[in-house]
């Protein structure tokens, strides 16, 4: 009997070619018909989100991956992707295969508690202001490089269509010094990863910021193709990117520089975009495409000067995605987390096919995202001291200028108490230096008009999007705007207490019995 089951079960010949009607094994039809969907995956390192610069003004903030991730999984679109991934963090032999391995030993082993012992290796690697140093760094830098090499493995056995990790993009960090909020160059990294399969690989990237690493890894060879749309004035960090740097040696026109100008919306940015990839990707026939989606080249980020729209960012996705081409998809740049985390939700759903509404899906994060446009606009314009104000903290107004000498001391500027007559406004003079000197330029608004200060600090930097300049003074002290004043607010029963002091003066001086009702003095009020 056993030897009967044997005979009916299984092929006595080597190579199954008694199998007869029952046929054999066929490839996944999914991934062979051209009409079938694309296979999608998705890189999240556990964690990445929970890092922190170190620095409460710093700009760059990994939280918005942790935002990302929980809107994706709010819309259901985990559904629709084929592979999530928790991809291992990359090993230092992995790292140095682009980076010196000088800096990657100083990356693994600086720590905020060593920075003062390690204070010139911190000069030398770039690790100060825009790159500080801060808690667990190397961990960090190890999960952005896992997910995008992770990604790129994975594109070259073929066994995903579009890879899609949010947590890199990180496209300024050099050999051996960071750059740009960029330790570790994940792009470069990934590109290589690719180069072991891909013969051509084009790079693209549409972060409003010059994708400088990525040129500079690739400028003298001809495997590999970058294509940058940036913003370039001269002085916008980095200050690379202008349209005749195209290339050195075996890399001559195989790099491709659009450098743009302040305010370029949807319409224009589009029929630009548009016209040079599909150019590009005609005549140089990638075999895969690495896209860069940094989202600071949105309207109204907090350190860009773009105003394309969520769909338009979006758009250029869907435009590379229907050429069909292994791609991987990586995050970048973007400072207003809010949109940061809705432009990616919605290039996930364009990179799966799939619709989402307009109506944001219920999250843990709730609070950071305003019900209504109307809402958001008038959050975003608010000053630091407005919304400090608001939250009723101990430290509203602090950050203006404080007054600590005597009421009726004479001081000579535009918060000036006791002057005879109105002070003419005094033109300010020298312009705020950036970091570094003049030849240092940081990440930021540029200024474009001639004359215009250059770069500013990264404090400056941050503040520049939230703060409006103080106007020059007018005859009267009063300056409000939009209903809410400028000077620090009084609580009740202080204009009592105003009162006061002024009888007290009166009667300590009598030989002014009938002081001038017009002075600057009695007109300091609050609107």
């Amino acid at each position: 009997m056993v030897r009967k089951f044997e005979t009916y079960t299984f092929s006595s010949s080597r190579h199954f070619s008694d199998r007869g009607a029952n046929g054999i094994a066929q490839p996944i039809t999914e991934h062979v018909n051209a009409h079938s969907r694309p296979i999608v995956s998705y890189y999240f390192p556990k964690g990445v989100g929970e890092h922190h610069y170190g620095q409460e003004r710093h700009p760059m903030k990994p939280h918005r991956l942790s935002l990302t991730n929980a809107l994706v999984i709010g819309y259901g679109l985990d559904k629709q992707i084929h592979n999530i991934y928790n991809p291992r963090l990359a090993t230092r032999e992995e790292l140095e295969n682009y980076h010196d391995p000088d800096y990657i030993d100083f990356l693994s082993r600086v720590t905020p508690g060593n920075a003062d012992q390690m204070k010139h290796l911190i000069d030398s690697f770039n690790c100060v202001e825009d790159c500080p140093v801060f808690s667990d760094i190397y961990q960090f830098c190890r999960m952005s490089a896992g997910g995008s090499l992770a990604a790129a493995r994975k594109l070259c056995a073929g066994a995903t269509d579009i890879a899609i990790n949010w947590s890199g993009g990180l496209h300024h960090a050099k050999r051996g010094e960071a750059s740009g909020f960029c330790y570790v160059n994940d792009i470069v990294l990934g590109i290589l990863e690719l180069l072991k399969y891909h013969p051509r690989v084009l790079y693209i990237d549409i972060d409003i910021h010059h994708g400088d690493g990525v040129e500079l890894a690739f400028y003298h060879s001809n495997r590999v193709m970058t294509v940058s749309f940036h913003k370039y004035t001269g002085d916008f960090f980095p200050g690379t990117g202008k349209l005749d740097d195209n290339g050195s040696g075996l890399g001559k026109h195989f790099c491709l520089n659009v450098p743009l100008k302040d305010g370029i919306d949807d319409d224009m940015y589009l029929t630009v975009f548009k016209t040079v990839i599909g150019d590009t990707v005609t005549a140089y026939q990638p075999t895969s495409i690495v896209l860069q989606c940094g989202a600071d080249s949105l309207g109204l980020d907090r350190l860009g000067a773009f105003n394309l729209s969520i769909a338009a960012h979006g758009e250029c996705v869907n435009f590379v995605r229907k050429f069909n081409v292994p791609l991987m998809v990586v995050g970048g740049g973007g400072y207003t987390i809010k949109n940061v985390s809705r432009c990616w939700t919605y290039e996930t759903a364009v990179l799966v096919g799939a619709e989402v509404p307009d109506e944001l899906p219920s999250t843990v994060y709730d609070p950071r995202f305003p019900p209504g446009l109307e809402e958001w606009l008038e959050e975003e314009t608010k000053t630091a001291e407005e919304r400090e104000e608001e939250r009723g903290t101990a430290a509203a107004g602090e950050g203006r200028d404080d007054r600590t000498m005597a009421r009726n001391e004479f001081f000579d500027g535009e918060n000036d108490q006791d002057q005879d007559d109105v002070v003419e406004a005094k033109p300010k003079t020298g312009a705020r230096r950036g970091r570094g000197g003049a030849t240092k330029r940081t990440r930021g608004r540029g200024r474009t008009k001639a004359g215009a200060p250059g770069p500013s600090s990264l404090r400056e930097e941050v503040e520049e999007d939230t703060e409006e300049s103080t106007p020059a003074p007018a005859a009267k002290k009063s300056r409000a705007r939009g209903g809410r004043a400028r000077g620090r607010g009084r609580a009740k029963g202080q204009d009592k207490d105003k009162d006061k002091d002024k009888e007290s003066v009166n009667a300590e001086t009598p030989t002014n019995p009938d002081p001038d009702p017009s002075t600057p003095m009695d007109l300091d009020v609050d609107v």
